[in-house]
């Protein structure tokens, strides 16, 4: 009796044991409960900025990265996107080896946090030379936005805040051509499934065309900046001459 007793208890143990193992969050569950966490909480700009401090030797103290394509242009960018995406490469649902060091709860904060950093990163205002295209297929890109991009990021390439599609317009050319590429292997796990299979067939000349297209559509006159502009909150950063935009 006490031998059946000892053996049924060890496989209750095994049950839950397993069961526990069973109910553990996918990378992608984990970041939508952090995503829905930081959108219940009211974003505390100025500690955002102090947050953002963490995030300039990247994406630079405008947030206008880097026009070769290494780091997006986050200025501006929709505030769920930056949430999701920092959600995102926090659980690790997306690879960016580079960013998640900076960006995980040790660092950059909690839910808390994310929700600061989005709220003073969609307000920036965003260059208003950011890289472009060759320009040489421009006809052909329009066509290809019409028909394949519109209807999800926007007829200016605006994004969608609900849906959280990331805004296009005014977005590096190079960092698009490289984030296409790697949506299209499957590279960047957190891709929408339909965007993946709506540029499955994109020869290279189409992909180029369309983000040249894309890269040269205009955010509102509101969200850009001045000419001249740097982020009085961190006064004394001076920028490099191969950080200006090239001219087509």
């Amino acid at each position: 009796m006490f031998q059946r007793k000892r053996f049924g208890l060890v496989a209750v143990g095994l049950a839950v044991c397993c069961g526990a193992a069973a109910q553990v969050d996918t990378p992608e569950e984990t970041a939508k409960r952090e995503y829905d966490q930081v959108m219940q909480l009211q974003p505390n700009i100025e500690n955002g900025r102090r947050l953002y401090l963490t995030c300039t030797v990247c994406h630079r103290p405008e947030g206008w990265g880097t026009i070769d394509g290494m780091y997006p242009q986050i200025a501006g960018q929709l505030r769920t996107v930056i949430i999701k995406q920092l959600a995102d490469t926090r659980a690790r649902n997306r690879d960016n080896p580079i960013m998640y060091p900076f960006s995980v709860p040790d660092i950059l904060g909690g839910p808390q946090a994310v929700a600061d950093i989005a709220a003073y990163v969609a307000k920036l205002p965003m260059t208003p030379h950011n890289g472009v295209g060759p320009g040489t297929d421009l006809e052909l890109g329009a066509r290809l936005y019409e028909d394949n991009c519109k209807k999800c990021h926007g007829a200016n390439g605006e994004g969608d805040t609900k849906e959280h599609i990331p805004a296009v317009a005014g977005q590096h050319y190079l960092y698009q051509m490289r984030e296409f590429d790697w949506i299209r292997i499957g590279k960047r796990r957190n891709s929408d499934p339909k965007m993946v299979k709506q540029i499955e067939s994109f020869s290279p000349r189409e992909q180029s065309a369309v983000l040249d297209y894309a890269s040269r559509m205009r955010p509102p006159k509101e969200k850009l900046a001045k000419e001249g502009w740097t982020n009085p909150d961190f006064p004394g950063y001076v920028r490099p001459p191969s950080e200006v935009a090239p001219r087509f």
